[in-house]
């Protein structure tokens, strides 16, 4: 199932499939910071957004730091996505 948006709205949302991937990605993979940052920005970057790897890696804690439930990584997601 997919996250909607209403139409006014011009926020990304990313699949449920797509943020539970990048959960376990980033929760079971033993990634160090910069290697979360780089699994961030990659994600983003697939889908056609820029980020910084400073943001991506204040993100990529913060992600985890809050269990990595979908609704926060969305949150942290949309705050980071910059259209390239």
């Amino acid at each position: 199932m997919a996250y909607t948006v209403p139409a006014s709205s011009a926020i990304e949302k990313f699949t449920t499939t797509d943020l539970t991937t990048l959960r376990e990605d980033l929760t079971h993979s033993g990634l160090d910071s910069r290697q979360a940052a780089e699994l961030v920005g990659a994600f983003l970057s697939v889908r056609g957004y820029g980020v910084s790897s400073c943001a991506a890696r204040d993100a990529a804690m913060r992600i985890e730091s809050y269990g990595c439930s979908l609704t926060s990584m969305q949150e942290e997601l949309e705050k980071l996505a910059r259209v390239m």
